[in-house]
Formats: structure tokens, sequence, C-alpha cells
């Protein structure tokens, strides 16, 4: 079941699962060193997937100027299996129904511009690194 809720809305239980699924991917599987917990998360709308009260899928988003939306540690524990766009499409709409921005961004890591262009995304930067992995901007104009 997708969820959508923000921060103040989530239980202690989908913040330690939503924690958890995201230091699974970025931190164990690709052994990115960074602080995850940047305090966007406190002004973010979190869409997530939950399936027997664990979180397989996730993405943030959170407004950076007045129409202009950044969309972050996109997720799924679960690869190959069509989650990762079931969880894109129901995460930009409920990104358009609830901010209404004319932009979402995401800074893209280069192997998955394919997945985002096929929802409209365009690359608009040249690569760069950013911890350990080349990436490139990306905006879908509403």
């Amino acid at each position: 079941m997708f969820t959508t809720k923000y921060f103040d809305e989530l239980t202690v239980k989908e913040i330690y699962e939503i924690l958890k699924a995201r230091a699974a991917v970025f931190i164990v599987e690709q052994r990115i060193v960074y602080q995850d917990m940047d305090d966007k998360d406190y002004d973010s709308l979190h869409v997530f997937y939950e399936e027997d009260g664990k979180v397989t899928a996730y993405l943030r988003a959170f407004m950076v100027a007045s129409d202009v939306v950044k969309m972050g540690r996109v997720l799924t524990l679960e690869h190959g299996q069509g989650l990762g766009g079931r969880l894109l499409d129901f995460g930009l709409e409920e990104i358009r129904r609830r901010y209404s921005p004319k932009v979402i961004t995401i800074d893209s890591q280069c192997h998955a511009i394919g997945f985002y262009e096929r929802a409209g995304f365009e690359v608009c930067s040249g690569e760069f690194l950013e911890e350990g992995i080349m990436h490139v901007k990306m905006e879908l104009k509403l």
C-alpha cells in the first residue's frame, strides 16, 4: 500500500522503517558514507510503499522555491519488479496534488537517467560527483 505523509504525520515505526530502508540502499548496498538525516525530512512529503510493516520503496519531496519541488532519496528494496516505476508515478501525482509546482527537480545517479526520462524528466546539467557517485540534475516541467 502506498502512503503519503508529512513528517509530523509519520508514526515512530514508519520513521524507523523509512530510515532503515534508506540505510539498506544507500549505505549498505551502494556503500555511500554520508549523513542521511539532513533535517530536510522535517519539511518533506514522504511517499512510501509498505508491505507487512516494512517500507520497501520510498521517496521524499520538498519545496526549494515557490514553484519548484526537489525530489530525492528515491529507492526500492525489490529491484526489477516494477515497484520503482509505480512509486515514481504515485509520488509525482502526490507532489502535483499537494504542491502544484511548475518544476520538479532531482539529482539523479547517472545509472538511473533512463528511469526518470520515462517519467518525462530531462537532463539539465553535466555530470558531477556527489558522495562518490556520478550524478546529473534533471527537471520535469509541468
